[in-house]
């Protein structure tokens, strides 16, 4: 979705809205930061493909 796709969903009130609250947010602490660091980091094996009938459902 582009940006001008988004701004037609939401509208410039509600994107206005949701920048507020993310400017009033407070910085996650380094501890958070380090974990998310090491989760982001960390290679992980890839899913498995989904059975036939989980992708029928």
């Amino acid at each position: 979705m582009t940006p001008a796709e988004r701004r037609a969903l939401l509208g410039d009130d509600v994107i206005s809205h949701i920048h507020d609250v993310v400017d009033a947010a407070p910085e996650p602490s380094p501890e958070v930061v380090e974990t998310l660091r090491r989760i982001f980091s960390a290679p992980r094996a890839a899913a498995p493909p989904k059975s036939p009938a989980a992708t029928a459902a």
